[in-house]
Parts: structure tokens; sequence; C-alpha cells
């Protein structure tokens, strides 16, 4: 899963790193005083070591897209995100070192899951995996983002960075348009294409957190003042409305 925003989009999710949003609880304290609940200590090591697998992940498809991309230039544009993507896994894998967490031990819970993401969702062509990039990862990105709010001052600013779009959003959307303007057709393709990945990735972020105590417990309980079941259901609301905007910014019917 690669994580990613763009400001063309107009996301519907809120920006937890707005000043004007008056933070409470865990949110209003630094790491060091908010790590000493043990509960809240395993559930952003839990939470870094997705983010971290994700963007290696994101590293290595991005990586392996290139191979698709029709010209040199395409090439390298990938190239320099991949790059990007491996640095942001830099910055998560040493701030778990940092906390005292093993990132191999911190990231294996995730494999199996994301792996079977990927699987299920191979791009069979250069457009296909450019939307996968756009559409699917962002949802992804929109649902940390909503966690990131929950978050001690330290760990939000750094959950907030390794988010940070880049290039692909502006990348993929010139592209996808070009080629339905080129031929309308591909347009349905890749609207059926993009529900899927849609679906396939709120499955795929659902089971992330069933399967991980810690993560649902801070999600959905008292830790880091987490959500009640009620803002659950709008914050995949706000999730589902970013996803249709985004889908309109690649010319693609929701």
């Amino acid at each position: 899963m690669r994580f990613m925003t763009t400001p063309d989009n107009a996301s519907a999710v809120p920006d937890p790193s707005d000043s004007s949003a008056a933070h409470t609880g865990v949110a209003a304290q630094d790491w060091a005083r908010a790590s000493a609940d043990p509960q809240y200590r395993a559930a952003v090591v839990d939470l870094l070591g997705a983010l971290a697998y994700g963007e290696l992940a994101a590293f290595e498809r991005l990586a392996e897209d290139a191979k698709l991309a029709p010209t040199l230039a395409d090439k390298a544009e990938l190239a320099k995100m991949a790059s990007a993507e491996f640095h942001h896994y830099e910055k998560l894998r040493d701030r778990l070192t940092e906390i005292g967490a093993e990132p191999t031990q911190a990231m294996e819970p995730f494999v199996a899951a994301l792996d079977g993401f990927h699987k299920q969702t191979a791009p069979s062509d250069w457009l296909e995996g450019l939307v996968k990039a756009y559409v699917g990862d962002s949802i992804a990105s929109d649902f940390y983002r909503e966690v990131a709010a929950r978050l001690d001052s330290d760990t939000r600013g750094l959950v907030l960075a390794v988010l940070d779009d880049t290039g692909h959003a502006s990348f993929a959307v010139e592209k996808v348009r070009a080629a339905i303007d080129a031929d309308p057709r591909v347009g349905g393709r890749l609207a059926l294409w993009a529900r899927r990945l849609m679906g396939e990735a709120l499955s795929q972020s659902q089971r992330v957190v069933a399967d991980r105590d810690a993560l649902s417990t801070m999600l959905v309980g008292g830790v880091a003042d987490g959500f009640d079941l009620a803002e659950v259901g709008k914050m995949f609301s706000r999730i589902t409305e970013a996803h249709t905007k985004r889908m309109a910014a690649l010319g693609l019917a929701a």
C-alpha cells in the first residue's frame, strides 16, 4: 500500500495538522508523556510497523510499475517516486528503533495482509497501476490521517510527514485523463477497476485493525481518545466522499 494525498482532489478528510483544531487528551501530549501508557505504546508500534511495511512495499511496487512505463521519461518519474517512498520507510524504521522497537518485528504482523492486498489488486497494465497508486492507496492514506488526529504530537507529525504525496497524484491524473481523452472506452474499464480497489482497500484496512488488539483498542475504545462506533461510521463516510472526488479528478464515474 502506498500513501498519498493531493491538494487537487479537495479531500473531504480533515487535516489533523490544522492548528485551528484544538487537540485534547493524548493528542495534546508529546511521545514521552503519552508512551507511559503501555497500551498506547503498543498501538503506536503497530501503527508505525504497518506504515513502514506499506512504504517498503510501495517502493517495491513503484519500481515494478516503472517496467510498464511507455516512455523513458515516465520510467524516470516513477523511479524518483520510488526513491521518495524508500526515504519515508527509512524515517519510520529509524523512529521504531528510536523508541525501542525492532523494525522487522513491528512490520511482520502486516506483511501477509498487505501482500495479499497487492496480490489481489495487481494491475494488468500501466494505466491500472496509476489508478491504483492514486485511488487505491489514497484510501489508506485517508484512513491513517484520521488515526493521526488521535495520536501524540510527535507521532502525529511523523505520520503526516510520511503520508506526503511524492508527486504521483498530479502525474497519475495527467496520464489517465490523457488516455481517456485519446480513447473514451478506457474510462469504463478504469472506473470498474477503481471501484474494485475501493472495496479491497477498505476491507484491508478493517482487517489490519481487527487483527491487532492494540490498534483496535486505540481506535474504538478509551486509549488515545478512541472513536466510538458512530464516529467510525462517519470516518468511513468521509473516506468514501474523498474517493468520489478523486474519481472525478481522474475523469471517472465513482
